[in-house]
């Protein structure tokens, strides 16, 4: 139970299969509170709402209440969320959805209980449904195109938002996937959007991003800052300043790791989160030093480390801090001696955690994948792949979440289209890097299966089409010295981001791009090297 249940009155039972079966001894509903511990809404309602004993005393008496930290329950979360936090969603004994909102206040809460009641009473568990993703029992297949790619590019050029930056021409998140897609095919529009977020999403006094902005032109940012959203972008700002040399993308990078060192520091790894306070950031420079800061979840998920580890090390590639590559390694031998038992990882350092994510399995591949490529350190890279393969992926191809057992709807086939594409992402490096074309093979199976929906796909998973384009024309450039040696360091910060780069203990000191299976550029010094793949004298 999260700590802050405790400002409600209502009786919250924890999640799992004794809460059903009371709902179904005692022929009631259940109440499902999904809440996240950085989210201001979510203490504004068990204050406000939950909190109110008339509302406490019907919920307790007409409900079987249940109440879930969405950040340590990935699998409820994706079933069951409304769309944003809280969520408010009221579920058969048998886990099907009766209807279900984000936000409410007492007099919406009233209204939607007199609703519930009514519906219930008429129609008992059949008023419930099976939401509609887990209603198939794989994505739609097809095959790998050129279209793929063309589609996403039409798709960035038809939503950018010509006057203030980003895509989309309502609430403005900085899709750090989708700058990276755009900046080595649309990268005007990447350096602007990534202008954009610095000026409005940074947090200039103490570092690092604020979630979105509520306006079109970035204006009312919500304050929350994310791990995984802020490592996200740090990957980002590092790529926009290897492409462009632009020193405050750098800084921007750079600012935001110290705060992640700093603020979302356990002393082992990387904290979960920390939450928005709009009065404490009304608050001076000055002012801030004397006034509590704003709650910080410790808690130290795999997955948000995963992303971390990565874009850390990435920016310590294209700017040697070894700062920053210092708390990379202890990030990740922290999490692959704490996390990881045979391959299976733990989404969390806790009895109740869920072990074998499909998103802890892949962004912690992806933290290791990049590791070998910077550092010639891979750690337990191949025994995560090859556990993910054997218990993850389905005969179509497709990955599901998480085991096929659980309470409510998790025992439900889901297959979640963002950890596909970062497990693909991982698994094409992987193949690289130890020579296994199988796990290329895997990689392809796993995103032909969302091959079929591909000409829906928006801007927000532009993901998917740079990870299409890398199976279909891959790139790798190999150098046969160890990893940090000057013709090493100059392959990280010369290759193309979607190149895989793979240090050759055992080579003749030659650094080889393949394109394919073909030898397109060789070198053995940095500026043969810078010669060879830019084409300048």
């Amino acid at each position: 139970m999260d700590e802050f249940a405790a400002e409600t009155k209502v009786e919250w039972r924890e999640w799992g299969s004794a809460a059903f079966e009371r709902a179904a001894d005692s022929g009631k509903p259940v109440l499902l509170s999904l809440t996240v511990p950085w989210s201001a809404e979510c203490r504004a309602m068990d204050r406000g709402t939950f909190g109110e004993p008339r509302i406490a005393a019907n919920i307790n008496d007409g409900f079987v209440p249940v109440r879930v930290d969405a950040d340590r329950n990935p699998r409820v979360r994706e079933r069951y969320t409304m769309g944003g936090f809280p969520s408010t969603v009221f579920l058969t004994p048998e886990g099907e959805v009766i209807t279900g909102a984000t936000f409410l206040g007492p007099d919406g809460f009233r209204g939607i209980l007199d609703s519930v009641r009514q519906s219930w009473d008429a129609k008992g568990a059949t008023a419930g449904s099976i939401p509609r993703q887990l209603q198939d029992e794989a994505p739609p297949a097809g095959e790998l195109r050129a279209r793929i790619e063309e589609h996403m590019i039409e798709q960035l050029l038809g939503s950018f938002d010509e006057e203030f930056g980003g895509w989309g021409s309502d609430v403005k998140f900085p899709l750090p996937r989708t700058i990276e897609f755009a900046l080595v095919r649309a990268r005007d529009q990447a350096t602007r959007t990534l202008e954009a977020v610095q000026t409005h999403l940074f947090d200039t006094y103490e570092g690092g991003f604020f979630r979105y902005a509520a306006g079109r032109d970035w204006s009312n940012p919500r304050r929350e800052k994310l791990t995984d959203e802020n490592a996200a972008l740090v990957r980002a700002f590092a790529r926009g300043y290897r492409y462009t040399g632009n020193g405050a993308y750098r800084n921007a990078a750079e600012k935001t790791v110290e705060y992640l060192t700093t603020d979302c520091w356990t002393d082992e790894a990387f904290a979960g989160s920390q939450a928005g306070d709009d009065d404490y950031y009304r608050l001076s420079p000055s002012d801030r030093e004397s006034a509590d800061a704003p709650y910080v979840d410790e808690t130290v998920f795999a997955d948000r480390n995963g992303l971390a580890i990565d874009a850390l090390l990435w920016l310590f590639a294209y700017t040697d801090d070894e700062r920053t590559k210092r708390y990379a390694v202890r990030a990740r031998d922290y999490v692959t001696e704490t996390l990881v038992e045979g391959g299976e990882v733990a989404h969390y350092d806790g009895e109740d955690s869920d072990t074998g994510l499909l998103l802890d399995q892949a962004q912690l591949l992806s933290g290791l994948t990049t590791s070998w490529q910077v550092l010639g350190e891979g750690g337990p890279a191949e025994t995560i792949a090859d556990w993910t393969i054997e218990h993850r992926q389905q005969d179509s191809g497709a990955f599901r979440d998480g085991p096929d057992s659980g309470a409510g709807l998790c025992g439900r086939s889901l297959h979640p289209l963002d950890a596909t594409v970062e497990l693909a992402d991982a698994l094409v490096d992987l193949a690289a890097l130890t020579g296994e074309d199988r796990y290329r093979e895997v990689a392809v199976e796993a995103v032909e299966s969302f091959a079929g929906a591909a000409e829906r796909m928006g801007v927000e998973v532009a993901g998917y089409a740079g990870v299409v384009a890398r199976l279909r024309d891959p790139q790798t450039l190999v150098v046969g010295t160890d990893a940090g040696t000057d013709l090493h360091r100059a392959a990280l910060r010369l290759a193309d981001h979607e190149t895989t780069v793979v240090p050759d203990s055992e080579g003749d000191g030659v650094a080889r791009r393949y394109e394919g299976e073909t030898v397109t550029a060789e070198a053995t010094t940095p500026a043969e090297l810078e010669t060879a793949l830019t084409g300048d004298d």
